[in-house]
């Protein structure tokens, strides 16, 4: 934005193409109510919970599998990791007392 002497920035033309309102379409009224949602568990147990509405954080995933492995697979590696930075102190800690021929400070 550029403003010049004397000018407010309210006082800038449009830019060209410019539109007024919104751009994204949103539903302008509420969407209705689903009975087969209100009467889900998880929605019963959001209202016994005092929550404003029936959501309970963590969905509801049909097919859990994927994630799990996927869980798994990033738990071995994290742990591999770690194992792998705490061998390697040790490993260099001896490489550097066999070379030097004295204890590292």
């Amino acid at each position: 934005m550029t403003a010049t002497l004397g000018m407010t920035p309210g006082d800038e033309a449009p830019r060209e193409g410019a539109q007024e309102g919104p751009t994204i379409g949103r539903p302008t009224s509420p969407l209705p109510a689903d009975p087969a949602q209100y009467d889900s568990d998880r929605a019963r147990i959001a209202r016994a919970k005092g929550l404003p509405s029936p959501y309970i954080a963590g969905g509801s995933d049909p097919d859990p599998g994927p994630g799990i492995r996927e869980e798994r697979f990033y738990g071995r590696l994290l742990l591999g990791m770690v194992i792998t930075i705490i061998a390697a102190g040790f490993v260099l800690g001896i490489f550097i007392t066999l070379v030097t021929g004295s204890p590292s400070p």
